[in-house]
């Protein structure tokens, strides 16, 4: 009896992890797949919708505003695994009134824009931001990456990438697997998960001044995952929680604000 069991346990724990296998991408993604409207339809009108491709060819569409002086600071938004550009459009128009420049990155499989999502392809996505305002006659120091959870994966190959001058990560992890690890503690993550973001492996090699904004009560990154990448990374470096924010939402808790004042402090050094 009691082997009938244990045979039977083992036979569904390997259909769980074959499953989730399978069906790993749809478990880490949550795109809106549909066009979800432009700029003005979103509230923050000054920005203007760009087409612009990809090193692969593949399609893509951002948003753009200019900063208000034309040597000034442009943030770069990476936006995390769910829903489109356009539910970030907050933290643009709070960025823009400050007299930022603000590019805001659509990803491949979201917003209308068809394509794979794969970590190597937003990659891709991540990279053409880039290239568009190197294009447009931007330095590489004006540009602020600032990615939001899964997007500080991105903001952090780019940074490797590029050697721009600052990040700033909003709900940042130090890896896929250690977010995975703690959501499927008793599946192989470090086995099977084939988008990893490995952050923290990458993190001792930049040069970059870095600000980390975690909420307290983030319940989908534990705040130790992200301390975890923190750590490890080179100075200058600062690291602020938000009491009574959860994830990703610190634009609604004042992030704005503090982001500016950090921004400014480091250029006083």
């Amino acid at each position: 009896m009691i082997a009938r069991i244990l045979f039977a346990t083992i036979i569904v724990y390997i259909f769980v992890v074959a499953f989730v296998y399978i069906t790993q991408r749809y478990l880490q993604y949550y795109p809106i797949k549909k066009y979800t409207g432009d700029p003005k339809q979103n509230g923050v009108p000054v920005m203007e919708e760009i087409q612009l491709q990809a090193e692969d060819g593949q399609e893509l569409y951002a948003w753009f505003a200019e900063p208000k002086e034309k040597e000034g600071k442009i943030f770069i938004i990476y936006h995390g695994n769910a829903g489109t550009l356009a539910g970030r459009a907050d933290k643009a128009r709070q960025l823009i009134a400050l007299g930022y420049g603000v590019y805001m990155c659509e990803y491949r499989g979201y917003g209308g824009i068809k394509g794979k999502i794969t970590e190597e392809n937003l990659y891709k996505d991540g990279r053409a931001a880039v290239k568009f305002l190197a294009d447009k006659g931007y330095n590489i120091s004006q540009l602020v990456l600032y990615g939001e959870s899964i997007g500080s994966g991105i903001a952090t190959q780019m940074a490797k990438e590029f050697n721009t001058k600052y990040m700033v990560l909003e709900g940042g992890f130090s890896s896929a697997m250690a977010v995975g690890r703690k959501v499927y503690p008793y599946l192989p993550v470090d086995l099977m998960l084939k988008d990893r973001y490995d952050n923290i492996s990458k993190i001792k090699d930049i040069k970059v001044s870095l600000l980390m904004i975690h909420g307290k009560r983030d319940n989908i990154v534990d705040i130790d995952i992200a301390k975890e990448l923190y750590e490890v990374a080179n100075h200058p470096k600062e690291f602020i929680e938000f009491d009574n924010a959860g994830h990703v939402d610190l634009f609604s808790h004042g992030a704005a604000k503090i982001i500016d004042g950090w921004l400014k402090g480091q250029d006083t050094e």
